[in-house]
């Protein structure tokens, strides 16, 4: 998703069925990719060593004079736009290096790494809802699971494969029709929990459907049906991989679906939205809930939730995670002296008020996100830093007498 003054760019993804040429063309494609991608990072890494800088263009220069060896000739058998398009992406990589926003580029592997290409306007044809690819001369099987924006041609066309055999073509388009929405009062506080995904300010409650919990047992099995078979690359080994990949694969789009829903609502709902800023990272280190807490997907849940609000014109503001939401009395203010997870409800010891745990943890919240909003409190900070800290919590110089 990319937003700008004028509108908005919307990556519409569909399944395809590819032809056996076809499927043997893109994997070839990947693999090239792969390769290209490798060699690239390869050579900076060289050139990192002897403290030089390597850009795109040289990376370039030496994609066509790798082209012209006979070990590496095979690369122009494929087209050469999605090869320009990985050495993109690795320029891309390395500034975010750069600029420490993230860790310096790994090699792709054959096994583990994803398997997409990506194709640019001049390697691919789009006409009366056909889409060519280049090398290819038949049009690619496309299921319509729903409309391209009336007038959207492609800018950008990324075609992947996953774990389970499935084959995606991305379509990245101009969507005229998001526009924002118009403006209300309504403010709402969201806390995040396990047994239920979500509780409101305004006190009602998500259900926490545990899409994982749900197919443990199949996917269980699947797994020792795995382990079982011999190390290698046998067939036997891949139809069971595939199979544990298929379970995977479900659990992941009920779980993406479900959460599409219920942000798409919460936006179109409510102009402020108030979430809590947390490190799902260390959580998940806590072995007794990491699997519970994978499952309940906060952070794909909030970043959806904030590209939405780009899109519609609303707010989220993150309040720190330090703020004491479920310790403190959305009557009063008091603040109880502890607050053990197995408490569910809190009686505050100021007022006699009875809460529950989760419905005062989002009223705080949305009082916090509120003073935020109105004068600029520093309880909203960035996302976490490289170096680990969050940003209200890194040291700051200490001033010269």
């Amino acid at each position: 998703m990319i937003v700008t003054e004028s509108n908005v760019k919307r990556a519409f993804r569909y399944r395809f069925h590819p032809t056996e040429a076809q499927a043997a063309e893109l994997s070839r494609t990947f693999g090239c990719v792969r390769k290209v991608y490798n060699l690239a990072l390869a050579a900076r890494t060289e050139a990192w060593a002897r403290q030089e800088r390597v850009n795109y263009n040289q990376t370039s220069a030496l994609l066509t004079a790798w082209k012209k060896t006979e070990e590496l000739a095979y690369l122009n058998e494929v087209s050469s736009v999605p090869l320009q398009q990985a050495l993109r992406h690795l320029q891309t990589a390395f500034a975010h290096f750069f600029g420490k926003r993230a860790k310096y580029p790994r090699f792709k592997s054959r096994k583990r790494s994803r398997k997409s290409a990506e194709y640019t306007t001049s390697a691919f044809r789009f006409r009366e809802g056909r889409l060519t690819l280049a090398k290819m001369s038949e049009p690619l099987d496309i299921i319509w699971s729903r409309p391209l924006p009336e007038g959207a041609e492609p800018s950008t066309v990324t075609i992947s494969q996953d774990e389970a055999g499935r084959w995606f073509v991305s379509m990245l388009c101009e969507d005229t029709s998001v526009r924002p929405l118009p403006e209300t009062d309504t403010a709402v506080g969201i806390d995040v929990g396990l047994d239920h995904l979500l509780t409101l300010s305004t006190g009602e409650k998500v259900s926490n459907p545990r899409h994982e919990r749900r197919d443990r047992a199949a996917l269980a099995r699947a797994q020792r049906s795995l382990v079982r078979k011999a190390p290698g690359d046998g067939a036997n080994r891949r139809k069971a991989r595939r199979k544990v990949a298929k379970i995977h694969a479900r659990i992941a789009d009920r779980r993406r679906d479900g959460l599409h829903k219920l942000t798409t609502r919460l936006v179109r709902e409510n102009q402020t939205l108030v979430i809590e800023d947390l490190s799902v990272r260390t959580m998940v280190k806590n072995r007794s809930l990491a699997r519970a807490i994978s499952d309940a997907a906060w952070s794909e849940f909030r970043s959806m939730l904030e590209y939405k609000a780009a899109w519609y014109g609303r707010e989220v503001i993150a309040v720190d995670r330090f703020f004491p939401s479920s310790r403190l009395c959305s009557h009063c203010g008091k603040l109880a002296k502890s607050m053990p997870l197995r408490v569910r409800t809190l009686k505050c010891e100021g007022c006699g008020t009875t809460h529950d745990r989760d419905v005062n943890a989002a009223k705080n919240l949305k009082a916090a996100g509120l003073a935020v909003s109105v004068c600029g409190a520093g309880v909203r900070p960035q996302r976490r830093t490289p170096g680990g800290q969050s940003a209200t919590k890194q040291k700051t110089p200490r001033r010269k007498p």
